[in-house]
């Protein structure tokens, strides 16, 4: 054995730096996130052009989406496992290959059958991307420079799915849906000639000998999250709890979770380490991720939803909506990087989730009359507050970890955050329905021969439609006319509640930042 890989074998962990530049290394790394964060949103806004494509029904189209998400959420707290048994260069290449043929195979489908199992495929390449590059940019920068990797990072994170409706609107209207995954191709190709020049594996990270696979934990968790996925996704069309079949799933959900978790803490060589836990910052930092991550996913859905359901918008106008809170997410990028280490982290958390709850405050005030332009603001404070609370919280949750402990916490981490963006999601579809009712309820009382006003208002829609029609025909169109806009009215009161519960949220969590340690470089 050279003298060379000696000195490497006995460096410690938190000693070891990579030989090449570190901003070199983040290149093919931040290639890599990006491509895989875009294909989490990217396909939304395809849906309708697919499903005309597979003769298949919208609901029936969204198995795209559930498909993927179900792939990646399984391979994300297995990927320290992987790293151990192929070494964790290897299985980033490998993972960015699988990425870069099932985008090839999703752009070839001429069936939803063929269409979905290409998805799955592509969730099981992407999924080990995010925790993979997050873990190998914090180790391979020193300490005191982790903030502003983290701030590159972060901007990865959040403003590809951001823009994804957008771009994936425009390449659908302008090409056609398979292009949206055909750009996946160029970009694999030159993360792969990239990342095999630059990257390196510390002495930790690389094959280790006689790695078996957690069988009983890997079973559980796929058990758990397959079904928690179904029901998530499935559960409001079928009202949920008033569906046996959402009733055992849901069961058989949380036995499965909680077997999951028994037998991580108390077996050896388990799939995850969920020790981790224990440490404070690292707790509570994914906790608030969680929360974060359900409010940024559940905004970008409903937000383009409500635009081309209620004010008429296309796809892509929708899209383009999102594009002020992509503006919020590089300023707060170049922010954070340049002014961290003077506010310092726990600060700059706490005001980026106070500008989260001002942005959701502020879409509470919309109204059907708005313009674009007043759909911007909001965002870009979205955009603004989610970044200077997301990334120094990467950075702020994993400093108190060792550098051979976060390729495991990654994992964990990331695979919270996407049950957290997968039940927000759910939640707020929920939401939007239920609360309609609510307002609907409220409010019809008011369509009564005892209100003066509505006497008033069927009065003049009446004599405006008795001019194409006979009289007790457009007494009954003005009545129906009402009722559509109470309906309209009922729905947007629903968004606005809505967007003030992600309001709330934001600042009832922001105190949960003064129970994390000070970061210290020393």
């Amino acid at each position: 054995m050279s003298e060379e890989v000696i000195k490497q074998e006995t460096i410690s962990p938190e000693n070891w730096k990579p030989s090449k530049n570190p901003w070199l290394i983040s290149a093919p790394l931040m290639l890599a996130v990006a491509m895989y964060a875009l294909d989490e949103t990217i396909s939304n806004v395809a849906l309708p052009y697919m499903a005309g494509s597979f003769s298949c029904s919208h609901n029936e189209s969204t198995w795209v989406l559930t498909f993927y998400l179900i792939a990646s959420g399984i391979i994300i707290p297995a990927v320290d496992f992987f790293c151990k048994l192929f070494g964790r260069k290897n299985f980033f290449l490998m993972s960015v290959i699988l990425f870069t043929l099932s985008s090839f195979l999703c752009g070839v489908s001429n069936s939803l059958i063929m269409m979905v199992f290409a998805r799955f495929l592509q969730g099981i390449g992407g999924g080990a991307i995010l925790p993979l590059c997050q873990a190998i940019m914090m180790e391979s920068f020193p300490k005191e420079q982790r903030p502003q990797a983290m701030a590159l990072f972060g901007l990865g994170v959040v403003f590809a799915p951001i823009i994804g409706p957008a771009l994936g609107g425009w390449i659908t209207e302008n090409w056609s849906w398979p292009y949206i995954y055909y750009i996946n191709i160029p970009i694999g190709f030159i993360v792969l000639a990239m990342a095999k020049e630059f990257l390196e594996e510390p002495p930790y990270a690389k094959r280790q000998k006689g790695v078996k696979l957690d069988a009983i934990g890997f079973s559980f968790l796929a058990i758990w999250l397959v079904c928690l996925q179904i029901v998530l996704d499935k559960g409001n069309d079928a009202d949920w709890f008033g569906s046996a079949w959402v009733c055992w799933l849901t069961g058989i959900s949380c036995v499965a979770g909680v077997i999951f978790v028994i037998s991580q803490l108390t077996r050896k060589n388990t799939l995850v380490d969920l020790s981790i836990m224990k440490d404070r910052n690292f707790f509570f930092g994914t906790f608030i991720q969680v929360i974060l991550m359900g409010v940024m996913m559940a905004s970008s859905a409903i937000l383009p939803s409500m635009l081309q359901s209620m004010m008429g918008y296309t796809s892509f106008l929708s899209g383009i909506s999102m594009v002020p809170r992509g503006a919020g997410c590089l300023v707060a990028t170049i922010f954070s990087a340049i002014f961290i280490t003077k506010i310092g982290e726990r600060k700059m958390v706490f005001l980026g989730l106070l500008i989260l709850g001002a942005g959701g405050l502020a879409f509470g005030e919309i109204n059907l009359q708005i313009s674009l332009v007043n759909i911007a603001i909001p965002n870009f404070l979205f955009g603004l507050g989610m970044v200077m609370a997301m990334v120094p919280l990467v950075e702020l949750s994993c400093r108190t970890l060792r550098n051979d402990q976060l390729t495991n916490a990654s994992g964990v981490q990331n695979l919270l955050k996407n049950v957290g963006a997968a039940i927000g999601t759910s939640l707020v579809t929920t939401l939007i329905s239920r609360l309609s009712q609510v307002h609907q309820y409220m409010m019809v009382g008011k369509l009564s021969e005892l209100n003066n006003a509505f006497i008033e208002r069927v009065q003049a829609y009446t004599g405006t439609f008795s001019g194409m029609t006979d009289f007790a025909s457009a007494m009954y169109s003005a009545k129906g006319f009402l009722y559509n806009q109470l309906i309209q009215q009922a729905t947007l009161w629903a968004y606005i509640d809505t967007f003030r519960i992600f309001a709330i949220a934001c600042i009832v969590i922001s105190p949960l930042v003064i129970l994390m340690k000070r970061k210290n470089y020393s």
